[in-house]
């Protein structure tokens, strides 16, 4: 068989293959809470024949959300508009579920992509004021952000807590805590945005402190028996910032602290970044946190054919690879690496007239 569709524990839940589907933000949230559009997006997905579908990045506070158009968990409200989206892609698919807990900071407040994806000032509708690390703001000309003081770090820690709650009370299967992509825990950890000469800013262990202090709040909320994961930016791809090396220390505590799997991906803290963008560009920072921890490690980025996914986990970069743009081009994508490689696919039996002539017995009833 195929690497990619050998199965693969993490922690106590069990994945029918190596392909997890990477969250991605659809803006399309009302005050926070899940829309009809969030059924139609995870439904066409969890039937995909992936192992695992992550919940898009879900702010734990109002302030937290990327855009005004962000999915939230942080009360009854958007808790319930999430269990009704839930109960619907559950009644026709038993893939697991994963969310996607996240604070954006300084990369907060602003207008959906679509819209020019820009900064929406405080005083303007849609708009509220951003907290980060330091006081630096994500670019010079945008709003500066408030650093945090200890009640707001408190406030922040309790918040991923409640929304951990929240997310085993929903019957999520696992949790990814996002620390990449610049967003509030990547701005503690890169000495580019944090400036801090408090315990939480300067030497790499005070720049880990808070996140490590929200990975320790989640995985106290949450169920022992449920995984609870980080992704990643590698990398800055700037001089002066995060980078591997750090990566590397970083992803060694949060193993020790009891994460089951790091998500290595890159980028998005400083707009001086120089990105190699290319296929399989991330990978490398994969191999080098895969070769210093024993926990599952996920490669993503520009992964787009099956013959390169297969490599990635059969040579040992990675355990798993996460796909984003690629799957949501093409919602099938696992149907056709199981073709192309030969493996089998369980399909819902809605789908088995599907199966292609050349490909007898390649899709079986789920």
């Amino acid at each position: 068989m195929a690497k990619l569709f050998e199965p693969i524990s993490i922690g106590d839940l069990t994945l029918s293959n190596r392909i997890v589907i990477a969250p991605m933000c659809q803006y399309s949230a009302e005050e926070g809470r899940m829309t009809d559009w969030h059924a139609i997006h995870l439904g066409q997905l969890a039937l995909s024949g992936a192992a695992l579908l992550t919940i898009e990045a879900t702010a734990v506070t109002p302030e937290g959300r990327i855009s005004y158009a962000d999915v939230g968990l942080w009360d009854d409200a958007t808790e319930e508009a999430m269990g009704k989206v839930l109960e619907t892609v559950r009644r026709w698919s038993d893939m697991p579920i994963a969310i996607q807990l996240a604070h954006a900071g300084r990369k907060a407040s602003t207008a959906r992509p679509w819209d020019g994806g820009a900064q929406i000032a405080p005083e303007a509708p849609n708009g509220w004021q951003t907290v980060s690390s330091s006081d630096l703001p994500f670019e010079a000309h945008e709003h500066p952000p408030v650093a945090l003081d200890q009640e707001g770090l408190a406030r922040i820690r309790e918040a991923f807590a409640d929304a951990a709650r929240r997310s085993d009370r929903l019957g999520i299967d696992a949790i990814q805590i996002h620390a990449a992509h610049g967003y509030l825990l990547h701005q503690f950890l890169s000495p580019l945005s944090n400036q801090r000469t408090d315990e939480y800013g300067g030497s790499l262990e005070n720049r880990m402190r808070f996140p490590l202090e929200v990975f320790d709040a989640v995985r106290a909320a949450f169920p022992a028996a449920k995984p609870v994961t980080v992704r990643l930016s590698g990398t800055d791809w700037a001089d002066g910032g995060w980078d591997v090396e750090q990566t590397v220390a970083f992803s060694k505590a949060l193993e020790e602290r009891g994460a089951a799997v790091i998500h290595v991906s890159s980028g998005g803290l400083a707009v001086q970044q120089k990105i190699p963008v290319g296929p399989n560009y991330q990978v490398p920072l994969a191999r080098s946190v895969k070769e210093a921890v024993s926990i599952p490690v996920v490669a993503v980025g520009l992964i787009t054919e099956p013959e390169q996914a297969e490599a990635i986990v059969a040579t040992g970069d990675a355990d798993m690879i996460a796909l984003a743009r690629t799957v949501l081009y093409d919602p099938r994508w696992p149907w056709h690496a199981a073709a192309a490689l030969g493996a089998t696919m369980k399909v819902a039996p809605q789908f088995l007239r599907s199966q292609p002539r050349q490909f007898k017995d390649l899709f079986v009833s789920s």
